[in-house]
C-alpha cells in the first residue's frame, strides 16, 4: 500500500504565506513525480504544481512567481513541499498532493491525499 499524506493548510489574510507539506510512503519501487492540484468549490480540479524525480518543475500560470515546489534533499523521504507566498482570496480550495509512481514493469499508478484546506481572508 501506498500512503501520500499532507499538512500545513489553513487561515490566512490576504498577502500572507503558507507551507504545505507532503509525505510519500509504502511499497514504492519508483516514484516518476509528485504535485499539487487544488479544487475550489463548483470548479474542477487543477494542477497547481509539479516536480518531476529529476527536478523539472512545472506550475500554473495563476500561481507561477508566488508559489514554490521544492523536494526533501534526502529524496528517499518522499517529501515535497509548497511554498505559498501572496497568497490571494482566489487560491482558496481544498490541495491535493499527488504522487505518481512506476512499478517494477513499468506500469504508471496514481495516489492522492486527502487533502487539506487553504482558505485565504481578503
Amino acid at each position: 500500500q501506498v500512503h501520500v499524506v499532507e499538512s500545513g493548510g489553513g487561515l490566512v489574510q490576504a498577502g500572507g504565506s503558507l507551507r504545505l507539506s507532503c509525505a510519500t510512503s509504502g511499497s514504492i519501487f519508483r516514484i516518476n513525480a509528485m504535485g499539487w492540484y487544488r479544487q475550489a468549490p463548483g470548479k474542477q480540479r487543477e494542477l497547481v504544481a509539479q516536480i518531476t524525480a529529476a527536478g523539472s518543475t512545472t506550475y500554473a500560470i495563476s500561481v507561477k512567481d508566488r508559489f514554490t515546489i521544492s523536494r526533501d534533499r534526502d529524496n528517499a523521504k518522499n517529501t515535497v513541499y509548497l511554498q505559498m507566498n501572496s497568497l490571494k482570496p482566489e487560491d482558496t480550495a481544498v490541495y491535493y498532493c499527488n504522487t505518481q509512481t512506476a512499478d517494477f514493469l513499468r506500469r504508471p499508478h496514481d495516489y492522492w491525499g486527502q487533502g487539506t484546506q487553504v482558505t485565504v481572508s481578503s
